[in-house]
């Protein structure tokens, strides 16, 4: 069975940068697109950043456009993201997530079939 495990949240100060990682098992990484999908306290999962399966396509929240950088590994099964000028508006826990084969509405959750637990990003003073 595919799993997906986040790591490389914790506590920062508004301006600081860190990088998320997301570790994916039991599967075929190199054909998996996957995203981002954050979810801040008392508010809906919002989607955050996708990557093609091939790399060829990113896409960004207008909220974390010239911020973010989502890439991946293959040869180590594992997707990245690099979170730089972070805001105290980042402050959530962050979700990696598989995208279903056949799926095309890459900014929507329903497009996805596995997730992993999340890890928690604060950012503040």
């Amino acid at each position: 069975q595919v799993q997906l495990q986040e790591s490389g949240g914790g506590l920062v100060q508004p301006g600081a940068s860190l990088r998320l990682s997301c570790a994916v098992s039991g599967g075929s990484f190199n054909i998996y697109s996957l995203a981002w999908f954050r979810r801040a306290l008392g508010k809906e999962l919002e989607f955050v950043a996708f990557i093609m399966w091939n790399g060829e396509k990113t896409i960004y929240a207008d909220s974390v456009k010239g911020r973010f950088t989502i890439s991946r590994d293959n040869g180590e099964s594992t997707m990245y993201l690099q979170m730089n000028e972070l805001k105290p508006e980042d402050t959530a826990v962050y979700h990696c997530a598989r995208r279903r084969f056949g799926a095309t509405a890459n900014e929507n959750d329903v497009s996805y079939d596995v997730w992993g637990q999340g890890t928690q990003l604060t950012v503040a003073s």
